[in-house]
């Protein structure tokens, strides 16, 4: 019997226009970004769960605007007013909070970017209300901020996003796994995450690939699900 063999080939995760699928749990976020030329005070505020498409719809705004991204830990170590010159992504909001340093440099940041008259896309797993924001200033700017929020998958959204996951890591699973995970895994993006990545590896070695009875296994190891509970 032939073995199927793995190389060390790395993920690519595929992040154009065309490969963020849209359905009802991200369309009315897609649709606030999309009108990034008319947002009010021109910045916006994404929100959304680990993996939940932030980083790829900032990514596809930034294509469309001409922005930059950029971690919010990273700000103060920027040229801000470089930085500044064209529209700009800052992810991760709310892990600078408390930090002096990095909260002033966004906010000088916030300021020359409207002053240019560029746009500010700002991205968080929690409304503005909720980072703990110690600077007032910034707080109050964050606070009047757009917010879109991206919800948890729905059934079609779930299976493009395995799909997205098992491609973006040259696997083709069986035609049942995919529903199968749907129906029986967590409802998250990190969850998605989390069992197609244990499936590359346990996959290694098999015969057969990625099969039913291979992600049974691997809702059971990562437990998500007995592995005794009948299908």
């Amino acid at each position: 019997m032939s073995l199927q063999l793995k190389f060390d080939i790395p993920a690519r995760p595929a992040l154009g226009r065309g490969d963020f699928y849209v359905t009802q749990s991200n369309a009315v976020a897609l649709g606030l970004v999309d009108t990034w030329p008319n947002w009010p005070n021109a910045k916006l505020v994404l929100v959304g769960p680990p993996q939940s498409g932030k980083t790829h719809l900032s990514r596809v705004w930034c294509t469309e605007s001409g922005g930059q991204m950029i971690a919010a830990q990273d700000v103060h170590r920027e040229n801000v007013p470089v930085l500044a010159e064209a529209p700009v992504c800052v992810e991760d909001v709310e892990t600078i909070a408390g930090n002096r340093e990095a909260e002033e440099a966004l906010f000088h940041l916030h300021n020359l970017v409207l002053a240019n008259g560029h746009s500010m896309l700002v991205t968080a797993t929690r409304p503005p209300s909720s980072w703990n924001i110690h600077l007032p200033d910034l707080a109050s700017r964050m606070a009047g901020t757009t917010v879109a929020k991206m919800a948890a998958p729905d059934d079609i959204l779930l299976s493009a996003v395995l799909a997205k996951l098992f491609a973006d890591r040259q696997i083709v699973p069986m035609a049942d796994v995919i529903p199968y995970l749907v129906r029986w895994m967590p409802r998250s993006f990190e969850a998605a995450g989390a069992v197609v990545a244990h499936l590359d590896t346990e996959a290694l070695g098999t015969p057969k690939g990625v099969t039913r009875t291979l992600a049974r296994k691997a809702l059971a190891d990562l437990e998500f699900r007995e592995e005794s509970a009948s299908d």
